[in-house]
């Protein structure tokens, strides 16, 4: 099964994009809100190597990167690799 973390944090339009997308997949995903828990910031800042723009996506361990950059990956057909 395809493990999907976003973190993520309250008012972040590309944090709901980003979650929209996958429910519109009908993907599940586990949603990490940096700004509920400062050690969950600590941690997203280590496996993303300090990125600080929300959210930050992890497709089955690989940083994906932001909404962008999930973007980018669906429209390469890229990101239908990393789902299967």
């Amino acid at each position: 099964m395809t493990e999907i973390i976003i973190y993520s944090k309250a008012n972040c339009p590309y944090c709901e994009n980003a979650k929209a997308y996958f429910n519109d997949k009908n993907l599940e995903y586990t949603e990490i809100r940096v700004d509920l828990d400062p050690e969950k910031l600590d941690e997203m800042l280590s496996l993303s190597n300090g990125f600080r723009t929300m959210p930050q996506i992890f497709i089955n361990k690989t940083h994906v990167g932001g909404y962008d950059d999930l973007m980018e990956l669906h429209a390469s057909g890229e990101l239908q690799k990393l789902l299967n």
